[in-house]
């Protein structure tokens, strides 16, 4: 009779980190994942809310690019799981599929917003709303088709794995590879951000610094957990058994870094009420524009005056380069009104007159 793990029932073998009292890390990693599914949801939720109580048109802007970072950052928890559960036929094409798709979605929204505050710092119009979103659809779709060709190319090669067995140096080299576009969009983005330090606003580089911290942050994670899946576990005599903690390592604690650093202090930001001088853009925009008198002609009574008035203290009277047009009398249309005629007996005394 086979034995269980220490805290797993009757269950699968494949399925035993999930509940393994013996080697605990797949119960803290999946403690971290659920706590920060529950966390990501609620941010959804709190953000949807705010669509109609954010004023801003900015800020209101950002709500979608920021709603679809926040779907993306609630998959990265949930794939955590399927790196806790063993590889095998089922879970290994959502690894391969899934990791890429999803940090390409998070990073390629980080990626139009900082699009955005490049051009706010230097007081220039934002993005539109629908753009921004159509930007970051379009950097995550890329890694969409890369991913789909691979998995339908190699289908049968990665269907083939059994649980337990792990990734071989082959497979291993092609999950990495199969992020370099992922890796494209982290670099580029470090890049931006950091030309948002430039601008003359600096209401806008608060927003740039944390996008700026999070990717550099999220740069430092993945070259440790790539260093420590090529060459790291091999060196450490612990290949294959730490290739799916790493990565589940490195899946919560870049999910935790994009609720910290970025997710959380934008959605404060976003209820704090604008500053006149925070936002030049939307109060130039904003401000009414004085409007000069193109049509009518003057007084001509009121101008006689100022004119004499000029003459007479030595000043040249005003001219204008327009020549001004006078209008016609306008006729009356009123309806008259009658009128009482003089009574003949006005005058008239009553005695008769002397002959």
């Amino acid at each position: 009779m086979a034995t269980h793990p220490r805290g797993c029932g009757n269950i699968d073998s494949d399925y035993y980190f999930l509940c393994n009292m013996d080697a605990d890390w797949g119960i803290v990693l999946e403690s971290l994942a659920t706590a920060g599914v529950i966390v990501t949801a609620i941010l959804m939720l709190v953000l949807l809310f705010l669509i109609s109580k954010v004023q801003d048109n900015v800020k209101r802007s950002l709500i979608p690019v920021q709603f679809f970072f926040l779907l993306g950052t609630l998959g990265i928890f949930g794939l955590t799981f399927a790196f806790i559960i063993k590889l095998n036929d089922t879970t290994a094409p959502t690894r391969f599929f899934l990791f890429g798709v999803l940090f390409a979605l998070c990073f390629a929204c980080l990626l139009a917003h900082a699009f955005d505050l490049v051009r706010l710092v230097r007081g220039r119009r934002p993005l539109k709303g629908w753009l921004m979103l159509v930007i970051a659809i379009s950097l995550t779709f890329v890694q969409v088709i890369i991913a789909v060709q691979y998995v339908a190319i190699n289908r049968n090669e990665i269907t083939g794995l059994t649980g337990g067995s792990g990734m071989d140096g082959k497979l291993r080299q092609d999950f990495v590879l199969l992020l370099i576009y992922v890796l494209f969009l982290m670099a580029l983005l470090f890049v931006v951000s950091m030309f948002v330090f430039s601008g003359s606003y600096k209401s806008w580089k608060r927003h740039g610094v944390h996008i700026w911290l999070t990717a550099l942050l999220s740069i430092c994670i993945w070259v440790v957990w790539i260093s420590m899946l090529m060459r790291g576990n091999e060196a450490l005599d612990k290949k294959p058994e730490w290739d799916d903690p790493v990565i589940s390592i490195a899946l919560v604690v870049n999910g935790w870094v994009f609720l910290v650093l970025y997710a959380v202090p934008e959605l404060c930001f976003i209820t704090v009420p604008s500053k006149p001088g925070d936002y030049p853009v939307e109060n130039h925009l904003c401000q009414p524009k004085v409007m000069k008198k193109t049509f009518g002609v003057e007084n001509q009574a009121y101008a006689q005056e100022d004119n004499i008035q000029d003459e007479i203290k030595g000043h040249v009277p005003y001219s204008t380069h327009f020549q001004l047009k006078n209008l016609e009398p306008q006729q009356d249309f009123s309806i008259p009104r009658p009128q009482t005629r003089p009574s003949p007996y006005q005058g008239y005394s009553g005695g008769k007159g002397v002959k």
